[in-house]
């Protein structure tokens, strides 16, 4: 039995949440966002509350309980509080500068890196080595962030690149000298 899978997840004041064949939509103040679910689920709002039952009790019906359980959760967060990831950029002349839809970054490249930011999502610029990145959807945050961390990962000799704010990059010893 799943445990994740069982909890109740309290709908928020000012949130109104609709199941019609196998597809849950959140909305919100902020936006709206739907997921479509398995046929081995059975999602149902009552009382204030969103509960996932499994149809029959197998494995697979099991897993997709917990997982589904946990993207219903990450909605009602998203749509009441929402998400932001943040980036800070190390290493002498790293930097992000935002215009209109772009991020540009200078990373060490010979021509600065423009990335256009997806719809839903807001880039905020703390200084011009720090950014914040906000949306009601958990997993473009999070990949929009991962692709601007992949123009420059951090190495783990100097430290330099775009890491994640309060990331830990473990720093390895260079070569000795004879």
């Amino acid at each position: 039995m799943s445990r994740i899978g069982e909890r109740k997840l309290a709908i928020p004041a000012g949130i109104d949440v609709t199941v019609d064949n196998n597809v849950i939509t959140v909305k919100g103040s902020k936006g709206e966002l739907s997921l479509s679910f398995s046929n081995l689920i059975d999602v149902k709002v009552e009382d204030g509350c969103v509960l996932t039952k499994q149809i029959n009790e197998t494995k697979e019906a099991n897993m997709i309980q917990g997982t589904t359980n946990s993207l219903i959760k990450s909605m009602l967060d998203g749509i009441s509080v929402g998400f932001e990831k943040g980036l800070e950029a190390v290493g002498v002349g790293y930097r992000f500068n935002v215009q209109g839809n772009k991020i540009i970054i200078n990373a060490g490249y010979s021509h600065p890196v423009e990335i256009v930011i997806p719809e839903g999502l807001s880039c905020e610029l703390v200084s011009n080595t720090e950014i914040t990145i906000k949306g009601i959807d958990k997993q473009k945050v999070a990949e929009f962030a991962a692709n601007i961390r992949k123009v420059r990962s951090p190495e783990p000799y100097k430290g330099k690149g775009i890491r994640y704010k309060g990331e830990f990059v473990r720093r390895k010893e260079g070569k000795k000298a004879a």
